[in-house]
């Protein structure tokens, strides 16, 4: 097995946004913000290589949307997806899975471009997988989360024919059970491949994955959007586009003890400095004990 970061580009959103009820003198030490109240973030992505499959954890946002769209959010920095590709020796016809957390437009976005007036898969050759829990929910959008579902990162990938989903196993135990049987929330688990599991959360949108990855004898987690940043590993430190912050809490609190106890890497896609860390149990709750690149393994 074989991991490659692939880096696809920085953009900006609100400081306060990615936050919460944070005050801004606390979290701007972490995450220092511009003259007009944005951070940058990261959209890192992963390509694992085991036996014969090449699998992309997630796509960054793309480049097929109109000038006015990107105005919001202030792409900047010279890496790219297919960029990052090139440089781990790949392309876009190379990879085999294309595994998405969830379907929000930072993290798949660049599965699809225009070709002319048409949309197409970037990843022509790939199973594209999400589950049918969260498929529905970004389908069928509700009102306040429907901005970051865009029909046209969603409905082409149903339309190549090769969307697959994992099956959540809390699913068979009906909605309110939700994987967790007792106060400390565990989420549920589910097996992918050899060496990776998915996990499921569910406060920052329905039913996002988390790959969990067994490389060189230690557990990978790739966090996603439940830990967006190392400056997000404080418990209260919820962003304000979480669907149920309250279930956030729950879901961070138990798996960063989790996390600390088995000296867990946590992978950060959007941390624009930190690519890993391991945490630790301190007075004050989990914190950072170092951060890292992950080719430092």
């Amino acid at each position: 097995m074989k991991i490659h970061v692939i880096n696809t580009g920085y953009f900006k959103l609100d400081g306060g946004a990615m936050f919460g009820v944070v005050p801004k003198t606390i979290w701007n030490k972490s995450n220092p913000a511009d003259e007009n109240n944005l951070c940058n973030w990261a959209m890192r992505c992963l390509l694992i290589e085991e036996g014969d499959r090449r699998i992309l954890i997630d796509a960054g946002i793309g480049d097929k949307q109109d000038a006015r769209f990107f105005g919001h959010y202030y792409l900047n920095g010279s890496d790219s997806l297919e960029g990052s590709l090139q440089t781990a020796g790949f392309s876009a016809d190379d990879i085999t899975d294309v595994f998405l957390t969830h379907l929000h437009f930072d993290h798949c976005g660049g599965c699809i471009r225009r070709a002319g007036d048409k949309l197409v898969p970037v990843f022509k050759n790939a199973d594209y997988w999400s589950n049918k829990k969260h498929w529905d929910w970004a389908v069928f959008p509700n009102d306040r989360e429907k901005a970051s579902f865009l029909k046209e990162n969603v409905l082409p990938i149903q339309e190549t024919g090769r969307l697959r989903f994992v099956e959540n196993p809390a699913d068979e135990e009906g909605p309110e059970v939700d994987g967790n049987t007792t106060d400390d929330y565990r989420l549920a688990v589910a097996p992918f491949t050899e060496n990776i599991a998915i996990r499921f959360a569910g406060g920052h949108t329905e039913s996002m994955m988390l790959p969990q990855i067994s490389y060189k004898g230690r557990t990978i987690v790739f966090a996603a959007d439940l830990l967006p940043s190392a400056g997000h590993l404080p418990i209260p430190y919820v962003m304000a586009y979480d669907m149920f912050p309250l279930k956030t809490l729950k879901e961070k609190k138990s798996f960063l003890q989790e996390a600390a106890e088995n000296n867990y890497i946590l992978f950060f896609e959007h941390d624009p400095v930190n690519e890993c860390c391991e945490v630790q149990a301190t007075e004050k709750g989990v914190r950072l004990k170092r951060a890292f690149k992950l080719e430092d393994i």
